[in-house]
C-alpha cells in the first residue's frame, strides 16, 4: 500500500513499503511540467503507517518496521538515512493519504504486470464464387463471355472455333457461269452460248 502527503508549493511525497525496503518518491509539479525523483532504502517491512514532518532543516519521514524505527531526511530531491534519531519535539506532523498510486506504478502504466496475449485472429471467410455473367443483349445483337460468343442477326461467331456461318442463308449448290462473248448466263454443261453461238471454254 501507498501514501501520499502533500507538502505544497506543487510538491508530493509518495511512500510505499516493497518487500523490506520503502520507496519515497517526490513529484513536482509546476507550470504544466511534472519532474519526480526515486529513492528506495532497506528499512525492513512496515508495522504501521509512515510518518511525515515538516521541520527547519526539511521533511523528515519515520517508519515503524519489523526491523526497529528508521528516520529519513528529505531535503530537495537528496534522501539521506538519519543517524541517530532526530527529536521531533516541535516538528510539524503532516496528514497523510493511504490508498494512492504511486507515479508511474498505475496498472496502465506497470510495466512488470504480464500482458495477456491476444486472441488469435479468425481466419477471414472465403469470397463467394462470382455469379457467372449473362448474355449481354442490345438490340438484334447477342454476346456471351464464355465461351466467347456472338450473334448478330443471322450472323453468328464464336471464339476457339473457325467456323462462321451464315446460318440462315442458303448455300449455293451449282456455279453459275457467262458467256465471254456477250455475258450471257450459261449453264455450265453448255458447250456454245444459246444468245450468240459462241463456243464456250471448258
Amino acid at each position: 500500500m501507498a501514501y501520499t502527503c502533500d507538502l505544497g508549493s506543487g510538491q508530493r511525497l509518495y511512500l510505499e513499503n516493497i518487500g523490506e525496503q520503502t520507496a519515497v518518491t517526490m513529484a513536482v509539479s509546476r507550470t504544466g511540467q511534472q519532474q519526480q525523483s526515486s529513492s528506495r532504502f532497506t528499512s525492513g517491512s512496515w508495522t504501521q503507517a509512515p510518518e511525515v514532518f515538516q521541520t527547519q532543516q526539511g521533511i523528515v519521514i519515520r517508519l515503524h518496521t519489523t526491523q526497529g524505527t528508521h528516520h529519513a531526511q528529505l531535503q530537495g530531491s537528496q534522501l539521506s538515512v538519519m543517524s541517530p534519531s532526530p527529536s521531533l519535539g516541535s516538528a510539524q506532523q503532516m496528514s497523510m493519504q493511504s490508498g494512492v498510486a504511486m507515479p508511474g506504478t498505475s496498472p496502465a502504466m506497470d510495466n512488470t504486470s504480464p500482458m495477456s496475449p491476444l486472441a488469435p485472429m479468425e481466419p477471414l471467410p472465403p469470397l463467394p464464387p462470382l455469379p457467372s455473367m449473362q448474355p449481354l443483349q442490345m438490340d438484334n445483337m447477342e454476346m456471351n463471355i464464355q465461351p466467347m460468343h456472338m450473334r448478330m442477326g443471322n450472323m453468328e461467331m464464336q471464339i476457339g472455333n473457325s467456323k462462321s456461318s451464315a446460318t440462315d442463308q442458303p448455300q449455293a449448290t451449282s456455279q453459275r457461269n457467262f458467256c465471254t462473248q456477250c455475258g450471257t448466263a450459261v449453264q455450265s454443261g453448255d458447250r456454245f452460248c444459246a444468245h450468240c453461238g459462241h463456243q464456250l471454254q471448258r
